[in-house]
């Protein structure tokens, strides 16, 4: 079965695409049990909860989707399904936050490539390029010669000079 027909998430482990969010859960080792870590609007946040999870039931050699946060993740309280699903949560949003960029909007890292993303209409990309081509094909400003009844020394000594300051 292929990962877009069983809606698993091509680079996270444990995650799977339900109704456009994400969602997680992780089997109890030696149990038939499974615990449910929640619904998550990204890929990441779902990733980071399940990272979290696995790291409580299955330690260090659990397989991680961020192995260089484990140390930054919340650690539960005991093993109850409760206080795991709670720091799940409280990993999500941080990973959440983390990826906020204070400017209103959140920025996915995970940008998938199925997806297309319209650089030249967001950053207004031809307007920028004909704006610079036209900056270029600009004369530079002309230096107007001193008029005949100036002489020379007037003409350029009107102004304050670094050189004939003492």
């Amino acid at each position: 079965m292929s990962a877009s027909s069983s809606k698993r998430h091509p680079i996270y482990h444990g995650i799977r695409s339900r109704g456009g969010k994400w969602v997680t859960e992780i089997r109890e080792p030696r149990k038939t049990n499974r615990i449910w870590l929640g619904t998550f609007p990204t890929p990441d946040m779902a990733a980071a909860a399940y990272d979290v999870a696995a790291l409580a039931l299955k330690g260090r050699d659990a397989v991680l989707n961020f192995p260089d946060r484990s140390s930054m993740y919340p650690v539960p309280a005991s093993n109850s399904s409760d206080d795991i699903r709670n720091a799940a949560t409280a990993a999500a949003e941080l990973m959440n936050t983390e990826f906020s960029n204070g400017a209103g909007f959140e920025v996915n890292p995970s940008y998938q490539t199925d997806q297309f993303l319209d650089e030249e209409a967001i950053f207004s990309m031809p307007s920028l390029m004909v704006a610079m081509a036209e900056g270029m094909m600009l004369s530079p400003p002309r230096i107007n010669p001193p008029p005949s009844d100036y002489s020379y020394d007037q003409y350029y000594t009107m102004g304050q000079s670094l050189w004939n300051h003492f």
